[in-house]
């Protein structure tokens, strides 16, 4: 017998005492009467670190290839077209991390301030609660125009307006709010 037998036994002793009660607990529906016990703030709370192609992505071609190539492009691509059959405006290249905590979603109802415009609209909006602080790793993306969306397209031209490169912390404060359009 292995002297460490009594140390493993009373591990797993004292693992299943610290479970048990979670072993029991299961989830239950709560009715009109129980919600509306509950008290708590509206929205989302958000934080994270997000990896954007870090290598490079996994399309290899003429075009894209992996990042220490020199003659390729590397990272991810998001095209926009302002208004139909216009050009295209890039983010291209994209590839690094940032790590923020506090970001915030809720809805938020619009009925007074804004210079007395806000008693007019009478509506909800959209509120994004910017996070206190982001951090930025090794972010680099390119902002450019195309005449197609994809480099893979036909045709493609791409001109390079100007190139970011993030390092350190953004203190962001405030919030961005999406106002919806049309009528409700």
């Amino acid at each position: 017998m292995s002297r460490h037998q009594p140390l493993s036994k009373a591990a797993a002793t004292m693992a299943a005492l610290m479970c048990s009660p979670f072993a029991i607990a299961e989830m239950a529906p709560l009715d009109d009467a129980g919600m509306a016990e509950v008290s708590g703030r509206g929205g989302i709370y958000l934080s994270g670190d997000i990896s954007i192609n870090e290598l490079g992505g996994p399309i290899q071609n003429d075009y894209f290839g992996r990042c220490d190539e020199q003659d390729k492009k590397c990272g991810a691509r998001l095209a926009y077209q302002l208004k139909e059959g216009g050009g295209w405006m890039v983010l291209d290249e994209i590839r690094g991390m940032f790590a923020f905590e506090g970001l915030t979603l809720r809805v938020r109802s619009i009925d007074s301030g804004f210079g007395g415009d806000g008693e007019l609209f009478n509506r909800d909006v959209i509120e994004l609660g910017l996070p206190d602080t982001v951090r930025f790793n090794d972010v680099q993306f390119k902002i450019a125009a195309s005449n197609t969306p994809r480099p893979t397209d036909p045709g493609f031209m791409q001109t390079d307006i100007f190139a970011v490169e993030m390092q350190g912390d953004v203190l962001m404060q405030g919030n961005l709010l999406v106002f919806p359009e049309g009528t409700p």
